[in-house]
């Protein structure tokens, strides 16, 4: 197929700060389409912003590929921010300790 029959996404997701922008894309990038002939998935950070586009053979498949990407997203900010308090507490509490 030509890249005409092609249909594109583009989703852009704020985050609090660069760094958490790009630990949501390093998490999410390990996770590979299952239909790699059928859907391409580009991850980037720009700024504060984690940026997914979608190139996918149907819109049916766009939609499926956005949703569950939106719930991947949803993983990684709960558990940043379930996790993210203490695991800078135990930081400061491992350098404390260590001096």
């Amino acid at each position: 197929m030509t890249d005409s029959t092609w249909h594109t996404v583009t989703v852009r997701i704020p985050f609090t700060n660069n760094q958490h922008a790009t630990i949501a894309k390093q998490v999410i990038d390990v996770d590979v389409e299952l239909q790699k002939d059928a859907v391409k998935r580009t991850l980037t950070v720009e700024g504060d912003e984690l940026i997914a586009t979608f190139q996918t053979l149907t819109i049916r498949l766009a939609r499926l590929t956005v949703n569950g990407f939106l719930e991947n997203v949803d993983l990684v900010i709960r558990t940043m921010s379930e996790f993210g308090k203490q695991a800078g507490h135990s930081e400061r509490s491992k350098t404390a300790e260590d001096e």
